[in-house]
């Protein structure tokens, strides 16, 4: 299970993305804060595997607080929900590899798709094994997928997941095995794997079962 510390100064919207966080298979809330002195002593006590994380605290911003804590005894991964729609504030959360930037309001879908993406990328950066250039190119996500222009509403983050978790299979994948490995739903992904069919990656064969239509399966050639 990830484990989730919640930082919020507002009771009731840190009571909703507990909900949300809850709703989400394979994550479970560690804890609640509403100040950065909270959330320091949470994260030390409970230690969390991600915090989401408000910029706007009553006693300290988000991302000073961040920062301290990347260089405490127990980093741990964030991913930013704020109305801040500075740049300087993006631009920060980047230099201090925030997972991601999500900006309020939202719905229950959009913050399920990034926690499930978050998933795919640490369950593949866990296994990963490092013999040569191709294997840290893959660490950094950044794999040749991203050359390819992606259509409306992909991103290149889940599309390198994508890869990774086609790269490391020993046969072809359906949509929902992909979708298993790499956290995002069986629509999603076959929507990445018919990109890189289209993008001459990936080739399709059809597995027959004794009844319904024919599954189609996913080999990476690119």
């Amino acid at each position: 299970m990830i484990r989730v510390l919640v930082v919020d100064d507002d009771f009731m919207v840190a009571r909703i993305h507990v909900g949300f966080v809850q709703r989400v298979e394979g994550f479970e809330v560690a804890g609640v804060a509403h100040t950065a002195a909270e959330a320091e002593e949470s994260v030390v006590r409970l230690r969390p595997d991600l915090l989401l994380l408000d910029l706007y605290l009553p006693d300290r911003f988000g991302l000073d607080l961040l920062a301290d804590l990347r260089g405490g005894p127990h980093p741990c991964d964030a991913v930013v929900i704020t109305a801040a729609k500075e740049i300087e504030s993006v631009r920060a959360a980047v230099r201090l590899g925030v997972t991601d930037y999500v900006l309020k309001p939202f719905g229950f879908p959009d913050l399920e798709e990034r926690l499930r993406r978050y998933a795919g990328r640490r369950s593949l950066l866990a296994r990963a094994e490092v013999t040569g250039q191709a294997d840290v190119d893959r660490v950094f996500l950044r794999s040749a997928a991203s050359a390819a222009p992606l259509p409306k509403g992909l991103s290149p983050e889940t599309a390198r997941l994508v890869e990774d978790a086609m790269r490391g299979a020993s046969q072809a994948l359906s949509a929902s095995e992909v979708a298993e490995a790499v956290g995002i739903s069986r629509v999603s992904a076959r929507r990445y794997l018919e990109h890189f069919k289209q993008a001459g990656r990936a080739e399709v064969s059809l597995r027959y079962g004794s009844t319904g239509r024919p599954e189609r399966r996913y080999r990476w050639v690119g």
